[in-house]
């Protein structure tokens, strides 16, 4: 008999040697890396070039990886076009997803005479899906679009594109740091999405525009929003023990607290609360991360649950001054080099994948009646 599992709960679909999630002790594996060993010590582009070619890049590795993806920094006319004429209240997750698929219509440059049609898309993905997400924000303010650099690294050039000014060094290396967090995280529902959709033997640009749109569901990278919205509901310190025992009360999902793979904390948490501290105590606002320690002190208790990376990340970005909306299509940035690589593995020894199914509805044997006696 067939083995039912809603939501795939528990089934292996495939090998993989890019990342690895241990839910049970809590920890998260990038090649052989604990996130622990990589988070703060490497910088997003090296964490790029280990989940491509799963090893860390020497220097002239690391520099020809850079001087490729900043080559890519020029969007197309076209997606130019469409950025500053999409609508001012689109969501920006639904316009990256648009764009991306647009970019498919453009010839990609190889950088490299060895390097692969699907290897140039890559490099090309991961060095303008934080320019388009940057330059539509502009857009909606009716602002201008700063010139791409090629001076600055990854977090440091969407801050720049985003702010119309270069950050400071502890802005750039706290988004850095959560670019790192964030690249890979084994087969959650957006990168199966992409390996998916990968596995017809589709193009890049359409697997990578199904994983966005996988990503945006409030189940997955749409959380971190939550948190905040949920924060700005509570109000102030004195509030949260009130709102929460009602929230329980009545059954309602806490945001950022929990997680379908880990039965333990979330290794990528306690590295966002820590930036999240230091930006609070930078920043003399600490309203926002006191409210979600406490928050996360409750639910432990209460519950037995944990805080996820969403939970803290929130705080991250919205003390780094970036609008709420945007943190969904920030996790899709840092992402694009953890999908890229998975849709090059998939590739590399791909099957089509095809499930089955176990049917519920009425056992064969009805007839046809005629339309008018219906």
């Amino acid at each position: 008999m067939p083995v039912i599992s809603r939501g795939l709960e528990g089934i292996v679909a495939a090998e993989t040697r890019i990342g690895d999630v241990r839910g049970d002790i809590g920890q998260l594996i990038y090649f052989g890396y604990d996130i622990n060993e990589l988070a703060g010590k490497v910088s997003y582009e090296e964490v790029v070039h280990l989940l491509w070619h799963g090893r860390l890049p020497n220097q002239r590795e690391l520099e020809k990886l850079t001087t490729a993806l900043r080559a890519e920094r020029e969007l197309p006319e076209g997606v130019l076009d469409f950025i500053r004429n999409a609508p001012k209240t689109a969501a920006p997750i639904d316009v990256m997803r648009t764009a991306v698929s647009m970019l498919g219509c453009y010839p990609t440059v190889r950088h490299d005479l060895d390097m692969s049609e699907n290897q140039a898309i890559a490099i090309k993905l991961v060095s303008q899906i934080g320019i388009v997400a940057a330059y539509f924000h502009r857009a909606r303010l009716g602002l201008e679009f700063p010139p791409v650099r090629k001076d600055l690294s990854e977090a440091a050039h969407f801050l720049w594109l985003l702010n119309g000014e270069e950050p400071s060094p502890e802005a750039e290396q706290t988004l850095d740091v959560a670019y790192v967090l964030h690249a890979e995280h084994g087969f959650n529902a957006s990168t199966f999405t992409a390996r998916v959709v990968a596995s017809t033997l589709s193009d890049m640009f359409s697997a990578i525009s199904a994983a966005i749109g996988a990503l945006k569901g409030p189940l997955h990278g749409g959380a971190n929003e939550g948190v905040i919205h949920m924060l700005q509901e509570i109000g102030s310190l004195d509030k949260v023990d009130g709102w929460i025992e009602d929230a329980l009360a009545q059954k309602k999902k806490i945001m950022g607290i929990g997680h379908r793979v880990y039965k333990v904390l979330d290794p990528r948490a306690p590295h966002l609360k820590a930036m999240a501290i230091k930006l609070s105590n930078q920043l003399g606002d600490p309203k926002w991360i006191q409210m979600s320690e406490r928050i996360a002190e409750i639910m432990k208790t209460e519950k037995g649950l944990n805080a996820n990376v969403d939970f803290y990340s929130a705080t991250v970005y919205y003390s780094l001054g970036i609008p709420t909306d945007l943190f969904t299509p920030i996790f899709a940035i840092s992402r694009m080099s953890g999908w890229t690589a998975h849709v090059l593995e998939q590739l590399s020894d791909n099957r089509l994948y095809r499930p089955l199914s176990e049917y519920v509805g009425p056992e064969v044997g009805k007839k046809v009646v005629p339309r008018g006696e219906r």
